[in-house]
């Protein structure tokens, strides 16, 4: 897993924003604002569910702080629509790492080689500074959605 100090690799995804097919490159982003990259295991799984729809209840919050937020996980597009159509909408870019299958979560150091989940990503949290930079890395057990408040204090901190 990727940690404090090391450069995010790049990348650009297929993502849904608000319903909204569109795509995702990192590229654009770094350098503008600091940025939450929450990769998650699976959509249709609760946890994932309630980490995304806290997510969403504190978006506004985030922002203001001048951070921006992508989610990511190796479902593909179609399977993130139609979920995301079950318990959204989200106002953030929901990613899909589909294909190549776990490329972008493999280059993070967070695909899952092992059961439960094989070849789904773990559930970590990313932050990156403008300059591209990891500011901290945080991993959770898939059991367990991340504490907001623990995010909210690394950019406190930050």
């Amino acid at each position: 897993m990727l940690k404090a100090g090391d450069l995010v690799p790049d990348f650009d995804l297929p993502a849904l924003i608000g319903g909204v097919k569109k795509r995702l490159h990192l590229a654009e982003w770094l350098g503008k604002r600091d940025i939450v990259l929450a990769f998650y295991p699976s959509n249709w799984e609760p946890v994932s569910a309630q980490q995304m729809v806290a997510f969403q209840a504190e978006l506004a919050r985030l922002q203001s702080r001048g951070t921006e937020l992508a989610a990511i996980c190796v479902d593909s597009i179609m399977n993130t629509t139609v979920w995301e159509r079950d318990i959204g909408p989200f106002d953030f870019p929901l990613c899909s790492d589909f294909w190549p299958h776990g490329e972008v979560s493999r280059r993070y150091g967070v695909l899952r080689e092992r059961e439960p989940f094989a070849g789904a990503s773990e559930r970590a949290i990313f932050l990156v500074d403008r300059s591209g930079r990891v500011a901290s890395a945080n991993g959770y057990p898939l059991s367990k959605a991340p504490d907001l408040g623990e995010l909210f204090e690394i950019l406190t901190r930050k």
